[in-house]
């Protein structure tokens, strides 16, 4: 059986952002001559996701709303116990 592993390390100048990697899935796919199976994304870091929908910028805008009223951005240790440690990345 064929497989293929590929890293793709993203750097984000922003707090939040949301990068399209689809060009770079497509490549890693290609190079791996892999052509029937299954294709895992996966972010490896614990305040990172992949999602699959529209490159649409209005779609993003929602998300980093939303994302903002579900989690408000507060970097103190009084709002989230996490940050007690003196991280602000959670």
């Amino acid at each position: 059986m064929l497989s293929h592993t590929k890293y793709l390390t993203v750097k984000v100048p922003e707090r939040m952002d949301f990068v399209n990697i689809t060009g770079e899935v497509e490549k890693a796919v290609s190079e791996s001559r892999v052509r029937e199976g299954l294709c895992l994304v996966n972010a490896m870091h614990i305040t990172a996701s992949v999602f699959i929908n529209d490159d649409e910028p209005g779609l993003h805008e929602d998300y980093k709303r939303w994302l903002e009223w579900l989690a408000p951005y507060d970097p103190s240790p009084e709002r989230y116990h996490h940050n007690r440690t003196g991280e602000d990345n959670g």
